[in-house]
């Protein structure tokens, strides 16, 4: 465990965030300005072995899964080292929490009356849930064995861009929706036996609830089983995948929707918490959300915003009024506003890549790559490359494809010329995808960037100038956890006060780099071309 070594008093009211991850179990609390005063994890790995696992899964080839069991115990811990260190849960004003999106829990017929009637406060959890779950090990993101499952609902639906126009995505494997479906096929006897399905989000909730907790509408539409623009289970999508399932899903809710006003008995944090922790009574629960969702909200994303990550992998989050949803990328249901909606796109080819490149053109030297961008005209003269050293998520392709300004292709660049290519090619696909998803780029635009490579200036001169819009920097390790505290304040204000509002304290973004006067003129004529060489690299393969 890992925890916070700040031991003063803690101000009051206090919000408590979590976020059930791959790895671990992490809480965050925050001050009425929602500045971050504790924080303490539960790696599963390290902290948990009984269970086995390597990176906190399971995995059997194409099947990942995940002890269900093990979140339970590690709900345990967490509060048993907040409570060793002191924290007065009686401050605690409202809980909200974010978990690791398509991850899916069976609990058993009966398993809601112990979690509202029968928890002994002088037991843990993990000795009274022991018997609770259909199925013991949960299915996560990185199951990869529904492919005949994902088919099947396109099929039915009427192919891959028909899905996405109804759910926000095509039917991707580890989506919650076609991992049901398998379950349904290959073993009815569990699924019948099943009251309710669960994300590890709404698990999570149900947890502190003490009773099942609505599905929100951000994570919904990860499931490939929600009307993403009516924000209800699409029928059709449930009819193909299992029978019953609406029952067994529950309703869905608002991201920031207290669980309060949904339940005839109780919405406050279950009385087990109070009598075990110390929690207040009125403490109230805010509906958990994905970590995608919760991790927007941590980085206080705003109307026209995109924010960028540059790690090993890149992801991009955009904030969509009116999304076009792609057989690429995600459309979500935007998380701190009900109308709006957010964009997720992952690229494989982030760091490693731009180091690869560093390593063959700059002998290893960061310094004489950013000589390299600061020498090279802006538009590289034309010259465009596209760097797939692994296959690429968004799109679909491989390989390393160099053309010159008349779009032929060629083997080599000078050393300048292919580091400006690689980082002007990484931007302009994002922003190539992000506009297929719906993005615009407006006078108000901002870029937000995280990760290693946004320490960059150079690096993030390019990103700044490929979406002509200025680009800031923020440091958090912590984006989903931090997102669900803020999440727990703007659950209870919601009807008053707005994200923007309720966030408006929290840490000062920092600003970086602004576009170059000449930007929008290079790069809106560059990335047109960009787009039409990457779709014929994509379709040749």
């Amino acid at each position: 465990m890992s925890r916070s070594e700040d031991n003063r008093q803690l101000a009051t009211p206090l919000y408590l965030g979590l976020d059930y991850s791959t790895q671990q179990l992490k809480a965050v609390l925050v001050d009425d300005n929602l500045h971050e005063i504790y924080s303490t994890s539960v790696n599963f790995e390290k902290d948990l072995p009984e269970f086995g696992t390597t990176g906190g899964c399971h995995k059997n080839g194409d099947e990942v899964t995940a002890p269900t069991l093990m979140w339970v115990k590690a709900t345990d811990l967490l509060l048993d080292q907040m409570k060793a260190d002191r924290i007065d849960f009686s401050k605690i004003a409202s809980i909200s929490g974010s978990g690791q999106q398509h991850g899916s829990i069976y609990w058993k017929n009966g398993s809601r009356e112990i979690l509202a009637n029968k928890l002994n406060p002088g037991l843990t959890l993990y000795d009274q849930l022991q018997d609770s779950f259909v199925i013991n090990n949960s299915p996560i993101w990185m199951d990869s064995s529904t492919i005949t499952e994902c088919r099947q609902l396109e099929d039915a639906l009427g192919g891959p861009q028909a899905v996405a126009d109804l759910t926000g995505s095509r039917a991707y494997e580890r989506f919650t929706g076609n991992q049901i479906c398998k379950i349904f096929k290959t073993a009815q006897d569990d699924y019948e036996k099943c009251e309710r399905i669960s994300l590890v989000s709404s698990f999570g909730a149900s947890l502190f609830l003490g009773d099942y907790a609505s599905i929100d509408y951000s994570d919904g539409s990860g499931m490939n089983l929600m009307d993403i623009k009516a924000r209800t289970w699409a029928q059709q999508a449930l009819d193909c995948c299992a029978i019953g399932l609406r029952e067994k899903l529950g309703d869905l809710v608002p991201s920031f929707q207290p669980l309060l006003f949904l339940l005839i008995t109780k919405g406050y944090v279950s009385s087990y918490y109070v009598k075990r922790f110390g929690f207040q009574p009125k403490c109230q629960i805010i509906a958990f959300t994905g970590d995608n969702p919760a991790s927007l909200a941590g980085l206080r994303l705003q109307g026209g915003d995109v924010s960028v990550s540059l790690g090993t992998s890149d992801t991009v989050f955009v904030w969509l009024e009116e999304p076009r949803p792609a057989i690429e990328g995600h459309v979500f249901a935007n998380p701190v506003n009900p109308t709006d909606y957010m964009a997720l796109l992952c690229f494989k080819n982030g760091s490693f890549a731009r180091e690869k490149v560093r390593d063959s053109c700059c002998k290893g030297s960061w310094e004489t790559f950013n000589e390299s961008l600061r020498s090279t005209a802006r538009g590289n003269n034309g010259n465009i490359g596209i760097y797939f050293y692994d296959t690429e998520i968004t799109p679909h392709a491989i390989g390393v494809h160099r053309f010159n300004a008349a779009g032929e292709k060629v083997e080599s660049f000078d050393s300048s010329v292919e580091v400006r290519a690689l980082i002007e090619g990484q931007f302009m696909g994002k922003r190539v995808h992000a506009e297929n998803l719906g993005y615009n780029i407006g006078p108000s635009s901002r870029v937000l960037a995280t990760g290693g490579a946004a320490a960059n200036k150079e690096i993030l001169q390019v990103l700044s100038d490929v979406f002509n819009a200025p680009v800031y920097t923020l440091k958090t390790e912590n984006s989903a956890s931090l997102g669900a505290a803020y999440q727990a304040k703007h659950g209870l204000l919601h009807a008053s006060m707005s994200f923007k509002d309720v966030v408006k304290n929290a840490a000062p973004y920092s600003f970086a780099v602004a576009p170059n006067e000449d930007a929008d003129k290079v790069y809106t004529s560059l990335t047109h071309s960009y787009k039409q060489l990457e779709e014929q690299v994509a379709n040749s393969q």
